[in-house]
Order: structure tokens, then sequence, then C-alpha cells
């Protein structure tokens, strides 16, 4: 599996006055009631959205194995000062500093408070071998202080490029000694016409530096949406789909001593799916187990690290019929809520192989351009970003921005936890969790005579 990077940045205090002012004046720039991670989400790709791709415009790309970051620049209108940030699916705040993003309009001024969305990934490159970090941009939700987030896909992309892109990367010609302080580079991602997708399968892929998990195809004429949106489809081959769970490990007792848990004996390695929190808290219930070879055990005790309530992406493993670990997701605050894990198990059971996938192609090509009023032979436009759709009324203006204070001192905030016939079942066999002392996980101390 491809390496996860490390966010760059120092971390903006957790709870800090800064952490609560940068999150409300965010909420404000997106026109939000709240102040979670503004963020959009997919649901997994399954059968019945091969119609949805007949009836209605979708982009397509790769689908970066990365980390999912927004970029948050955050301009100061007194001084003409400009901070960036990301923010991850934690909702944590860091502050990266040597990148700086003119002004479109005039490249001696910073650009205004913009916040992109995008995957930051690690481009290994092929001969020799040295590694990049790279910030990919696909969308954006605000940009030089003007909130797009009602606009379509096609004008918030176009956005992106002009008023964004385009200016940085002539900033760059101009004066190549910048690229020298940035802690990554930032580039935009290229999407396709769905109708593309053999291009993306045979050539946008083989040509990646950095992992691929898939395909993303994301609706032309919807706005942006925080939070799960139905109209952003995350395709993977079925033998590939994965699941995030939490990782809770039950270890035999000792002998001769029926109340000590045997570290050393190799322990059931229990999958526990989210099911949203409870006040403020959150709530897992068990839902499976992994299976682990004798082998991967003795690797594992012999990296000494903590492996127990950490956030497990797992394959299910059609000719063991048991799930597989892939790997940890420390980026990720929580599994797959419950709802999503029942989507991807729907999406293994009923999934779109890839040749499905390309076969409706040509439908999906004539059907855009009868809706276009176009005969099926005539070119496609030239560019992305010129898709024919009216966007939506502009959204409302957003509220007031909080006034500017000056940041706080910087320090480390508190320590987060570190086809298929058979389909897995997905029955909670022992319910809600309760206390243990023996783990800082919670949970029930003995469960079938293993414990925690």
């Amino acid at each position: 599996m491809p390496r996860i990077p490390d966010l760059p940045g120092a971390p903006v205090p957790y709870g800090s006055p800064q952490e609560q002012w940068l999150k409300q004046y965010v909420a404000a720039l997106c026109g939000l009631d709240n102040q979670r991670f503004p963020g959009s989400q997919p649901v997994s790709f399954a059968a019945r959205d091969l119609e949805k791709l007949e009836r209605e415009d979708f982009w397509v790309a790769e689908k970066s194995d990365g980390i999912r970051v927004l970029l948050f620049v955050q301009a100061d209108m007194n001084s003409n000062d400009q901070a960036v940030y990301l923010i991850d699916r934690h909702n944590s705040y860091r502050e990266v500093t040597g990148l700086y993003f003119p002004h479109h309009g005039d490249p001696r001024r910073p650009l205004k408070n913009s916040i992109v969305d995008g995957e930051l990934v690690i481009d290994v490159h092929p001969r020799t071998k040295q590694e990049k970090l790279r910030f990919l941009a696909f969308d954006c939700l605000v940009v030089d202080n003007q909130n797009v987030m009602n606009r379509t896909l096609d004008k918030r992309y176009g956005r992106l490029q002009e008023w964004m892109y385009k200016p940085y990367q002539k900033m760059l010609r101009d004066h190549p000694h910048m690229a020298m302080t940035q802690p990554f580079d930032f580039k935009v991602k290229d999407v396709k016409f769905s109708y593309r997708v053999e291009d993306v399968f045979n050539i946008d892929i083989p040509q990646l530096q950095h992992g691929n998990d898939g395909l993303i195809y994301t609706c032309v004429s919807t706005p942006y949406t925080p939070g799960t949106d139905q109209n952003i489809l995350k395709w993977k081959p079925p033998s590939e789909n994965s699941i995030d769970f939490k990782l809770v490990l039950r270890f035999p007792p000792t002998p001769g001593k029926p109340l000590v848990p045997d570290f050393q004996s190799k322990p059931v390695f229990e999958l526990h799916v989210w099911c949203g929190d409870d006040r403020g808290k959150p709530r897992y219930e068990f839902y499976d187990v992994m299976h682990v070879e004798d082998e991967e055990w003795e690797r594992m005790k012999a990296a000494d690290e903590q492996f127990d309530d950490r956030i497990v992406e797992v394959h299910w493993d059609v000719v063991g019929e048991h799930w597989r670990m892939m790997r940890f997701r420390d980026d990720k605050p929580n599994g797959n809520h419950k709802s999503v894990v029942d989507n991807i198990i729907k999406s293994i059971a009923d999934g779109v192989e890839k040749d499905a996938l390309l076969a409706r192609s040509a439908t999906i090509r004539n059907n855009w351009k009868a809706r276009l009023g176009q005969p099926p032979g005539q070119a496609a436009p030239q560019h992305q970003h010129q898709h024919q759709h009216n966007a939506p009324a502009a959204k409302p203006a957003p509220p007031a921005l909080p006034p500017a204070q000056a940041p706080a001192t910087h320090y480390a905030p508190p320590p987060k936890p570190p086809q298929l016939a058979d389909v897995p079942r997905a029955e909670a066999r022992y319910g809600p969790l309760a206390p243990s002392r023996w783990s800082k996980v919670t949970g029930p101390e003995m469960v079938a005579g293993m414990y925690r």
C-alpha cells in the first residue's frame, strides 16, 4: 500500500482562541450554521449508478490515495498579509509557511480568502525514486472571498483554474526561487467527461507517480454540499472495496490465571463499526473479526506499537472469506458510519466491474450529447470547464466575519487516539460497549472467554 503522507505545518493549538476563531471564520465564509469540517464526502458506486451516469452529466477523475484536506488561504484585509492552513477530517488546523497565492487581477496583491478541496499525495519519481509532496486540488468552496458553493462544478472548477492556479503558476515561472520555500507543490487535478473513463484507465492512471484506489465521479450540475453528497460517486473494483473500522484486540486468559489477559498470545481482532456520537462521544458496536496469520502477529509484536483502538482499513478476501488488513488510517477520526458500511457491503455484493463501466461509455456519451442538442458524431467541447449548464442563483453573502485576532502561540494539541456471492454478515453479536479495565477503549471485559 502507498504510504500516507504526514501533514506539514504547525498545528493550531487544540481548543485555543485561534482555532475557535478560524473555525468561526471558515463557517462564515461557507455560509454554514455549524463549525464542523465543511468538506463533502462521496458515496460508494453501485450498479444503479450506471443509469445515473446516463441521465446526468458527470466528470470523472482518478481517485488519489493520500490524505483528504482543505486548503484555506486566509487574508488580512487590513495588512494584506496572507496565511495558509490545512484542515483535515478531524477538523484540525495546521498553519503552513512558504506558500503564497497572488491575486488574479494584480499579482502584487495577495489572493483574498479562499478554501480549496483536495488531497495531499506523495509522488515518487519513477527513475530517481525521489519523493515529492503534492496537493492536488479538485474543487473549491470559496475563491477570492467569493462563496461559489452554490454554483455548478464547471463554474467552480473554472474559477479555481483562472483565479487561483494560473496566477500561481505564472508567479513560479516569473520567480522560480519561490518554489524552494514551498512545503508542497500545488496542482489542479485533471478531469474528464464521464464517457471518457477509458482514457482515465489507460492514460491517466498509468502515468501517476502516486497511489490510486479507484475513480471519483462528480455531478456537474449540482452545488458543493458539505457532508455526504449523493452526487459524488466513489468507484472501486468490487474486490478492492475497503471499509474503515475501529480495531479492538481481545486476549485469551493467562494459563492458571483466568482473570489476567495473556498479552503475548495471539488475540481476536475485532472490528467495531461506528454508530455515530452519543452525547459527544463516539459509539461503536461489534461488527465482525479480522483474520491475521500467525506470522503477521509475530511481526506486529516486533513492531512494538499500539494496535488496539486504531482505525484500520480492511478488504474482504473472497478466497478465505474473511476480512484482511490493508493499513491503519490514523488520518481519520472515526471508522465508516454503519450506514456507509451497509452501502459498501452492497457495493461489494452488487459491484460494477471495470468492463461493465466501459461498456456503458457509448450510451453515456450519446445521452450527454443529446442533452446538449448535438448529434452523436459531433465532437465534444474542448475545455472541461466550459460545460453548458445554467448556474443556479449565487449564494447569499455570508454573515459578517469575526474580527481578526492576534494568533495564539503554537503548541501541540492533545494527542488523538492513535462477484462476491458470500457477502459478510453484519450482525452485532454483543451489543453496546461498556467500560473495561484492560484497555483505554470501552467494551466488556470478557467476550466468549477472550479479554481486552
